[in-house]
């Protein structure tokens, strides 16, 4: 963008239309592979391309791998919370009991790795739950196959 000279605070003006993106006047802009069929995290899969916030490796030989880094704790649910203290007028403190009834909830992230050539990226994908687990490894899965035609 081009500001109008003379009036530092004017509104900019939009660059000019023969830059098409890829062409050698603007080299900064990488042509499009197509549209993206997957996507994990920052990472977005085409049929050709990993897009990566560093840089574009190709899909064609790139090995993935999954590790997760999650893990599984045992809470106690706030509407639990919220009945055993209300309730102790009510119950003669029996409701306190209900503090003692817990649940699992599971946090951390998932590791996927993609190496194609020299390079490599790691993206870390929040879990809140085991089947997200499952459904990044499917996903990854499907990405491996496509890497493998």
């Amino acid at each position: 963008m081009t500001f109008p000279s003379g009036d530092p605070w004017g509104t900019p003006s939009p660059p000019a239309a023969s830059a098409t993106p890829g062409s050698p006047e603007n080299p900064a802009m990488p042509e499009p592979s197509g549209p993206v069929i997957a996507e994990i995290a920052e990472m977005q899969i085409t049929s050709t391309l990993v897009l990566t916030p560093v840089g574009d490796l190709p899909l064609a030989g790139s090995r993935w791998l999954v590790t997760d880094h999650w893990l599984s704790q045992r809470r106690t649910p706030t509407w639990a919370k919220i009945v055993a203290f209300g309730g102790i007028c009510f119950t003669a403190g029996l409701s306190l009991f209900l503090l003692l009834f817990k649940e699992p909830v599971a946090q951390g992230t998932v590791n996927v790795t993609v190496t194609s050539g020299q390079h490599q990226y790691v993206a870390r994908v929040p879990v809140q739950h085991e089947d997200d687990v499952a459904a990044i490894n499917q996903q990854v899965n499907y990405i491996r196959s496509l890497a493998a035609l």
